[in-house]
């Protein structure tokens, strides 16, 4: 009987070897399994200024950068929309194959407000979006970024607007490329769109 029970631990930690065995040389390709799905394709169909529908697929051959935000943002918003128009200008000739996007998460407040005068007084080249709430939900879920309303009785109608503040590079093929984080300086912006085209 106590032979009988060594056989079995024996099997048992045989088995558990080659599965381990296996797990370790399979690893590398699971590895780029993961990477290869933390790569992903985000979309939007949202109405600009003028209340016509654009979609990612629209912009196809472009670098997109797009940035989440609201008018009445009293610092984030406009310091990311100020490097975006410095990077605009210091394109030059490359401007063209580079498109910024401004998403709204506050949606029918910015429309009230004027998304595009305040785009516009950026940069020209910055389009303001701005959806229904429910397109704008599905938006942010295809850029995987969080936002939500926060009642302050300090700021304009009562509320303001938590989000994420990473500037968002998606590439020609309408593939995610790579997120900047806020405060990252329009030089360094710049440099990395530059070494893609």
């Amino acid at each position: 009987m106590r032979l009988r029970s060594l056989q079995i631990i024996l099997w048992v930690a045989a088995t558990a070897a080659v599965v381990a065995f296996a797990a370790v040389r399979l690893w590398p390709a699971t590895e780029d399994s993961a990477a290869a799905a933390s790569a992903f394709t985000p979309t939007f169909a949202l109405a600009d200024g003028e209340g016509r529908i654009r979609t990612t697929d629209e912009f196809r051959g472009k670098f997109l950068l797009v940035f989440f935000g609201f008018t009445s943002c009293p610092d984030v918003c406009p310091t990311t929309l100020s490097e975006v128009a410095q990077v605009m200008d210091d394109l030059g000739s490359d401007a063209g194959s580079v498109q910024p996007i401004f998403i709204s998460i506050d949606p029918e407040r910015d429309r009230r407000l004027g998304l595009s005068d305040y785009t516009k007084a950026f940069h020209p080249a910055i389009i303001g979006l701005a959806g229904s709430e429910a397109e704008t939900q599905v938006a942010a879920a295809s850029f995987k970024i969080f936002y939500e309303r926060e009642d302050d009785t300090s700021s304009p109608d009562g509320y303001t607007m938590a989000h994420s503040p990473g500037l968002y590079l998606i590439g020609p093929d309408g593939a995610w490329l790579r997120q900047f984080t806020y405060g990252t300086p329009a030089a360094e912006i710049l440099s990395d769109l530059q070494s893609r085209l």
